[in-house]
């Protein structure tokens, strides 16, 4: 099987749709020898944040030696990306090499009558059969939706059940509450695994508390206004953390919001005992694309994930933080399942003018037209539903060049920043090449 191959057939079973439960990937898991068995796991649940806290682990534990895989989802630039070791993507070579295996395991499913995963359990599994061969130490793990009835919850070693910041999200699937949505996430917490959360509200904090003492797993909260900022820009910042150490750490990621994700990363690398050197070096080196990424510097670029209103939140916060007195050009993308209309109420008044776009999801998408009726309630400047995405970069582009101390901010779902991202290094390199042959 070629990876296109490999492809098509995940194509192919996206028509099974989305369905919460571990029975089946407990089934598929089994026809191939349960291969999360022989791993060991820092699972990761929360609303915001699960991304960067992931990077920042997972390369802290790089650096300290330890072979380390990362399962994220969704993804930015690749398809691949979604699964890795020490940093390096799966290869197009062995996955499709696993995708075959897992075919053979779903006939032998669907011969017992049983049902047939869906696309999430089965790309959980190739991740599962890559770390197992690859003899990963740690395997730190993101889960999709929600926590309780998440595919990625079949695992049983999880030695860490760590907790960005929840909020409200995802309602339709995990309950219209704070607490219900928090018990739901609150399901990876399994009997002898330590429990590290970021702050959190007090319903939310009480959820995590209860479920933690019921399995007898020692809970540790972060405190992140113990933080104390010595230096930031778009680009990043440094920090220190006092309950961690008096050593300042910098970080490539910007937004005032990595400073709850830091500190939940420090009180990790605590309980793991990691050297100092390695959580410094990690925390420099980590990267995630799509959480405030300048990805152009002339004009300024940058893209954003925020796809839900506490997202849209700390986003206001960064660009009221970094761009005083700039004018904000955004382009804008949302699934119609989010609460968009308060995300523009967040957002829209900050821009100079707005792009709506409608994402490669045809079927989820909010369509731009109906995104640029909610956001002119809010933006005093122009808002315009575009074509596509491409004619929206463009057209932001040229309007950012057009005017002084411009910036561009695509944000809202991270499905579509991906073609952002393209889409603005074909104009740069465009550019390139045109001024090239003027100089010539």
């Amino acid at each position: 099987m070629t990876y296109k191959e490999a492809r098509v057939y995940l194509d192919e079973v996206s028509k099974y749709g989305s369905v919460l439960g571990l029975d089946t990937v407990r089934e598929l898991l089994g026809e191939l020898g349960n291969p999360q068995d022989g791993l060991k796991f820092i699972h990761i649940a929360g609303t915001n944040g699960k991304g960067s806290v992931l990077a920042f682990t997972s390369t802290i534990l790089s650096e300290a030696g330890y072979k380390t895989g990362r399962y994220i989802s969704p993804t930015v630039i690749s398809y691949l990306e979604r699964i890795q070791i020490d940093g390096t993507w799966i290869s197009e070579r062995k996955f499709a090499g696993y995708v075959k295996e897992i075919q053979k395991a779903v006939a032998r499913m669907e011969a017992k009558g049983m049902a047939h995963p869906t696309v999430f359990e089965i790309e959980t599994a190739i991740a599962f059969l890559h770390f197992r061969k690859e003899m990963c130490d740690f395997v730190v793990l993101e889960a999709g939706l929600g926590g309780s009835l998440d595919a990625t919850n079949v695992v049983e070693n999880t030695e860490f059940a760590v907790f960005t910041t929840i909020s409200r999200d995802h309602m339709g699937f995990l309950g219209e509450t704070l607490e219900k949505i928090a018990e739901n996430k609150s399901g990876i917490i399994k009997p002898g695994c330590m429990v590290v959360s970021a702050a959190q509200e007090p319903e939310v904090e009480a959820v995590l508390r209860r479920r933690a003492e019921s399995l007898g797993c020692p809970i540790v909260f972060a405190v992140p206004e113990e933080t104390a900022v010595q230096k930031e820009s778009y680009k990043g910042m440094t920090f220190t953390y006092p309950r961690w150490g008096k050593t300042p750490v910098s970080i490539q990621m910007a937004g005032r919001y990595q400073i709850l994700n830091g500190a939940v990363v420090f009180e990790l690398a605590k309980l793991l005992k990691i050297p100092q050197r390695a959580v410094i070096d990690g925390f420099q080196k980590a990267r995630w694309v799509g959480r405030f990424t300048c990805i152009c510097e002339k004009p300024l670029f940058l893209i954003d994930g925020a796809h839900n209103r506490d997202a849209a939140r700390r986003l206001k916060e960064s660009v009221q933080q970094y761009f005083q007195g700039k004018q904000v050009i955004f382009i804008m993308g949302v699934f119609r399942d989010k609460e968009y209309e308060e995300i523009a109420r967040q957002m829209a008044s900050l821009a100079e003018s707005i792009y709506t776009v409608e994402l490669p999801d045809r079927e989820r998408t909010l369509k731009a037209e109906d995104l640029k009726e909610v956001c002119s309630r809010y933006c005093t400047g122009s808002v315009i539903a575009s074509a596509s995405i491409k004619d929206a970069v463009t057209a932001a582009l040229r309007e950012a060049c057009r005017k002084e101390n411009s910036v561009v901010l695509a944000f809202g779902s991270l499905s579509y920043l991906g073609e952002v991202i393209r889409e603005v290094k074909e104009i740069e390199d465009t550019s390139k090449t045109i001024k090239s042959g003027d100089e010539r």
